[in-house]
């Protein structure tokens, strides 16, 4: 593809939840070429976004249609798309590389992938069922020597490595305000997991609320009731803070929302280990990551070693703010030194390269049927391509049918199935 044609570049983006939408519509943006047409797809799924949560992304792109993997495989062959973004797990952006490696009509897609915040856990995992991508994104310095560290220790290429950076840090520089004293905790659905650990950080963040009146306390949810995202909620904070338990302190409020707005007003962002903390790191706001429930990779709060953030409420309630160590942040590539403005460069020039070569290799995966057949198989099988002619070719009745079936698996796998896990631990 010649320079002066970057303007009909075309771009599609797949996704599997609300946080990878947000990460795979930013990154397309971030790459892509000015007067490059993207467009979006999420996969039919348990977390499927709502529209609500679809509009906080904040890319400026048209509502994603809701798909299939066989119908986003389908679309890229009609569609002659020079891009495909895969926003997705690890065993899902490896069963699209299966897809995607198949016959297409002429020249096949540059291929992108990464991860949407904090990589905490499965890195060797995650990151070779990543394997055969033509960019494989790191958010940072420490990321793409992590990465091509497990590359390399396996024989696997690691030329896909290309350090950027997390593509929706951004907003104005933390700026205090006189008679303004916002703290924000900043929520995950799934850490901690426990029960008794959530109702513990509530109680903490009631009790902190208590001692200082005067502050404005702001518990920052990811998600509505009947709303999911990429890891299911067993236990969410505002059943948790439901009327009829211990009535919450009236400086303490639950808000939705971008997170971006919820920081243009914070003085102070607590969390356990949510990639708001890098938000609020690149604008400066004050952060404090939580120790209370111990320094665990289970809790992802080990990646903070180091930083200078680590705290616990009780320190907090006493008026300590954590300073940033320097170096940790310029090595987590949160660029508060004003250098994020570069931070994608070299990923579009690789991008750009790539569109402009004659022709693209094969697309080639670390896991094959040689070298990982006791593993691949199953991979491919839980991450499954709709054979051509089943749901994108279904007549109305199907579909309404397939749209039910689809509705009754949510309903099992986000509410019934936790409710019993629930009851199983009484």
């Amino acid at each position: 593809m010649s320079p002066r044609n970057r303007a009909a570049v075309r771009v599609a983006v797949l996704a599997d939840s609300d946080t990878r939408w947000k990460w795979g519509a930013l990154t397309a943006r971030r790459l892509s070429p000015p007067g490059a047409r993207v467009a979006g797809f999420v996969l039919r799924g348990r977390a499927t976004p709502t529209a609500r949560q679809l509009a906080e992304v904040g890319a400026d792109l048209d509502p994603p249609a809701e798909v299939t993997g066989a119908e986003f495989l389908a679309e890229v062959r009609r569609g002659g798309y020079d891009v495909v973004v895969l926003a997705l797990v690890g065993g899902g952006v490896r069963a699209m590389l299966e897809g995607l490696s198949g016959r297409l009509p002429g020249r096949r897609p540059v291929i992108v992938t990464g991860y949407v915040g904090v990589v905490y856990e499965k890195l060797a995992d995650g990151l070779l069922l990543r394997h055969g991508a033509d960019l494989v994104l790191a958010n940072s310095a420490a990321d793409a020597r992590r990465f091509r560290a497990v590359y390399e220790g396996v024989g696997a290429d690691p030329s896909a490595v290309t350090e950027a950076a997390l593509p929706f840090l951004g907003g104005a520089p933390y700026a205090p305000e006189p008679g303004r004293d916002t703290v924000v905790f900043a929520a995950q659905p799934s850490v901690p997991a426990d029960r008794a650990d959530r109702a513990y950080l509530l109680r903490r963040l009631s009790e902190h609320a208590r001692l200082h009146p005067h502050r404005e306390v702001l518990l920052k949810l990811r998600s509505r009731p009947g709303e999911h995202t990429t890891h299911i909620e067993e236990h969410p904070y505002q059943k948790l803070a439901a009327p009829g338990r211990a009535s919450p302190p009236p400086n303490l409020r639950l808000v939705h929302g971008h997170m971006g707005e919820v920081l243009d007003r914070a003085d102070l962002l607590v969390t356990v280990s949510s990639t708001a903390a890098l938000e609020a790191l690149h604008r400066g706001v004050p952060t404090a990551v939580l120790t209370d429930l111990g320094v665990r990779e289970a809790l992802g709060n080990h990646h903070f070693i180091g930083s200078g953030l680590l705290t616990s409420w009780d320190a907090l309630d006493g008026g300590h703010r954590p300073r940033p160590d320097a170096a940790w942040l310029a090595d987590q590539g949160v660029a508060a030194d004003g250098s994020y403005a570069r931070a994608f460069d070299a990923a579009r020039a690789r991008l750009l390269d790539l569109l402009d070569a004659p022709s693209l290799p094969p697309v080639a995966p670390y896991y094959t049927r040689a070298t990982a057949p006791g593993y691949l198989p199953g991979v491919l099988a839980r991450h499954r391509l709709d054979a051509p002619g089943g749901p994108a070719a279904a007549g109305p009745v199907r579909r309404v049918l397939r749209d039910a079936a689809r509705g009754l698996y949510r309903q099992g796998v986000q509410r019934v199935a936790p409710a019993i896990r629930r009851l199983g631990e009484l």
